[in-house]
């Protein structure tokens, strides 16, 4: 008791498709498979976009100490 059955999943999917009918229903699916694509797309730019960043910054840095470096090293040398 209290859980749904597969027979009252089936009598639900059955009254939908009697009110919406399949061609709304057909649409709507593919309206919610575009907007889930949307997402996950946004989504994947925006880690990319973080990356990108990131990676950025680490060459900004790596560059910063050879320059420090280079410096040291004409120091000594003078």
């Amino acid at each position: 008791m209290g859980g749904i059955s597969i027979w009252q999943l089936l009598i639900i999917a059955l009254i939908v498709v009697l009110l919406f009918g399949t061609k709304k229903l057909r649409s709507l699916g593919g309206d919610l498979g575009g907007a889930v694509k949307g997402f996950k797309s946004a989504m994947s730019s925006e880690e990319e976009k973080k990356a990108i960043e990131d990676s950025a910054s680490e060459k900004t840095a790596q560059t910063e100490e050879n320059k420090t470096e280079s410096k040291d090293k004409d120091k000594e040398q003078v």
